[in-house]
């Protein structure tokens, strides 16, 4: 039975948007140096539902990253949530790009660990791909998260051509796991914003799994029905930026 939820990303059973259909990617920077820098390997912080791939950016790439993000539009949250939506204090951006999504899942190693590093089990089918739902998130000083689950979304992941299929191709598939990129931690001057897990779906300090931020770390962590309670601790110094999306998995 599904749990009753505070929703990050869902109103009514549909995706939160920000930006508009007819809205260009970015521009995005290339990934310099090329990736993978180190072998990734998934490091598991809670049994089958958070694991983390540590150097998954370098740290000038991350840096990179920063400045360019810094010139999007980003737009502040409004202080006061949607009725069912967790209180969020944010600046965010957010675009529907494959092409970046792609290059995020083929040009880093991420497909390789995923698919072939021994957890295959837990992603909830055969992952495809990654969500072209390209969220950006930038918390500074006051700003959180509070407690809140993330939705799984159905969409239609648009499979790029092959040697054996020369055509692309629309695949149905779903959300499982929610991927976040971060891009800041104290060795930049931001202090708070962890990411913290509550295994037992209620917010008692003594159980917390707190995660603190690590710059070039991936953190993905599973949702759905099987989603833990998770805040982000409000940052007190600095800026803490974040690239968000999810793993895909195929669905009949």
């Amino acid at each position: 039975m599904p749990k009753p939820k505070k929703s990050a990303t869902t109103t009514n059973g549909k995706s939160a948007q920000t930006s508009t259909p007819s809205a260009p990617p970015p521009s995005w920077p290339p990934f310099k140096p090329s990736l993978p820098i180190t072998d990734l390997t998934f490091d598991s912080l809670v049994d089958d539902k958070v694991v983390v791939l540590r150097n998954f950016f370098p740290k000038s790439l991350c840096r990179d990253y920063v400045s360019f993000l810094s010139t999007l539009p980003l737009i502040t949250t409004p202080g006061k949530p949607k009725r069912g939506m967790a209180v969020r204090v944010n600046d965010r951006f957010q675009i529907d790009d494959q092409k970046f999504g792609d290059r995020l899942w083929y040009e880093t190693g991420l497909k390789e660990a995923v698919v072939g590093g021994g957890l295959e089990h837990l992603w909830g089918g055969e992952v495809i791909g990654l969500n072209p739902n390209i969220r950006i998130y930038r918390y500074t000083k006051g700003q959180f998260f509070d407690a809140h689950y993330d939705d799984s979304n159905k969409i239609t992941l648009t499979l790029p051509s092959s040697d054996d299929n020369p055509n692309q191709k629309q695949v149905p598939a779903k959300t499982t796991w929610t991927l976040l990129l971060y891009l800041t931690s104290a060795s930049e001057g931001c202090t708070g914003g962890e990411t913290v897990f509550y295994p037992h779906d209620r917010q008692v300090a003594r159980e917390a799994i707190a995660v603190a931020l690590e710059t070039g770390m991936l953190l993905l962590h599973k949702h759905g029905n099987d989603c833990m309670l998770h805040e982000g601790r409000e940052v007190t110094a600095g800026e803490k930026w974040i690239i968000r999306t999810d793993l895909c998995v195929g669905r009949g």
